[in-house]
């Protein structure tokens, strides 16, 4: 079974990070280390572990992820990563989970993800009230019935919480580090792992408990790097990525994508917006596919004035 470090990467959120490593402490296949890649000036309080505790800072402009994921492994001395977001309580068996899978499948493995609502952590939390709370995200797939399923869409990787062996990544050349800010730097490594021949594969257990923080679904808040890097992506592969976002800015009248031209921001995200697209405290996550389909519904009442009109302008047509 191969040792297992496991990554974070952290700006801000103290409390969900102790969580983390609370986590951690209960695993049945303990970490050979926790490396937290530190995102911002101040290295956190934390209180001892078990295993060692290492953190590194990684500087850069908004929000260097990809950059901070490569710094990690570059740090790392376990045969496999497992990479966890500040939000994501590990279960118990998560580092087993993880050493059994790429023990058997050289690639990315993606493991279980659960949904915390607010307050869910208050306190003295245990796994059996986690579990009662946790829901599943209805806009992503469930896990496999048991062991690994090969995953042959690599839009599909979503990087909150995953495993690949330390030099299986680094052979792939890890993360493009121009990506900068919020969203598109998990998409195009999926592509690069797809492009190479390296398995994706979604895997029962490695179950993380995702932490609620207040977000907004789509990322109108990170209007700029969603458009910046889908540009990027664009450039590299031949294709914009994150489109279901994009079409909604441009539904909400954020932004010009024609094809062919250079994405234009018309305007910035008021408060209309802001309140359409965010999280509520009794919601464990946020739904894109819902929040589109209100936007449209929107769209198309504001437009029905101006649709009966034409309707009345324009003669019917007169059988021959």
């Amino acid at each position: 079974m191969p040792t297992v470090s496991v990554v974070t990467l952290a700006k801000g959120r103290p409390a969900h990070l102790a969580n983390v490593l609370r986590g951690l402490e209960h695993q049945t296949k303990p970490p050979v280390e926790f490396i937290v890649a530190v995102m911002q000036d101040d290295l956190y309080d934390l209180p001892e572990a078990s295993f060692p505790v290492r953190q590194i800072r990684v500087t850069g402009e908004a929000l260097p992820l990809a950059a901070a994921r490569n710094r990690g492994v570059a740090a790392a001395c376990g045969d496999a990563v497992v990479f966890l977001d500040v939000d994501c309580i590990p279960a118990p068996d998560l580092v087993a989970d993880y050493a059994q899978g790429l023990a058997a499948l050289d690639g990315l493995l993606m493991g279980e993800v659960l949904h915390l609502p607010e307050n869910a952590t208050l306190g003295n939390w245990t796994y059996e009230g986690l579990g009662r709370l946790a829901e599943r995200h209805s806009d992503r797939r469930g896990p496999p019935v048991s062991g690994l399923e090969i995953c042959h869409d690599y839009r599909c990787f979503w990087s909150l919480n995953f495993a690949i062996r330390r030099a299986t990544f680094l052979a792939a050349g890890g993360f493009d580090e121009r990506y900068t800010g919020y969203g598109g730097e998990d998409t195009d490594f999926g592509k690069l792992l797809d492009r190479r021949g390296l398995p994706i594969a979604w895997m029962k257990g490695g179950l993380a408990y995702h932490q609620y923080h207040p977000h907004h679904m789509p990322p109108v808040h990170h209007l700029d790097s969603v458009v910046r890097n889908s540009e990027l992506f664009e450039a590299k592969w031949g294709y914009r990525t994150m489109g279901h976002w994009l079409h909604a800015f441009r539904v909400m009248g954020l932004i010009d994508d024609t094809p062919g031209r250079p994405i234009r921001i018309l305007r910035r995200p008021d408060a209309g917006d802001l309140a359409l697209t965010g999280q509520q405290g009794h919601q464990p996550y946020t739904n894109s596919a819902s929040v589109i389909r209100a936007i449209e519904a929107r769209e198309t009442e504001a437009r029905a004035p101006e649709i009966q009109e034409t309707l009345v302008q324009e003669p019917a047509a007169v059988p021959a």
